[in-house]
């Protein structure tokens, strides 16, 4: 979205109204609905529990399952339908140049006996 000029200057000029006031209210007037922590065990626990603790329980469980990660995305990366595919291909570029190679020593040959002759 491409702000054009008028537009823009009203909502420069809305946040030069909106900052200082927001700078000027006391901290227990925020619109937060959190309150503030403060520095005794049942703060400390309910941040580990809320915070902490699903972080490291997603983190174990993102180690326990590395292997069968890894083994599915090498599984994905090594489908054995598109090395078929490859090889295919591959066969087909073999008789392309076997084909190409013996046109040149045909050629080459032709040239010879056009010179010797």
């Amino acid at each position: 979205m491409m702000l054009t000029r008028p537009r823009w200057r009203r909502c420069a000029r809305t946040r030069q109204e909106w900052w200082p006031q927001h700078l000027a209210r006391e901290p227990d007037d925020s619109d937060d609905v959190e309150k503030a922590a403060t520095a005794d065990s049942n703060d400390l626990r309910s941040f580990l529990e809320g915070e902490v603790l699903p972080g490291s329980n997603l983190a174990r469980k993102e180690l326990a399952n590395r292997p069968l990660i890894r083994e599915q995305a090498f599984g994905e990366a090594l489908d054995p339908d598109k090395l078929e595919q490859l090889g295919r291909y591959e066969v087909h570029l073999d008789r392309k140049l076997e084909r190409m190679l013996s046109m040149l020593l045909r050629l080459k040959d032709l040239r010879q006996g056009t010179v010797a002759g």
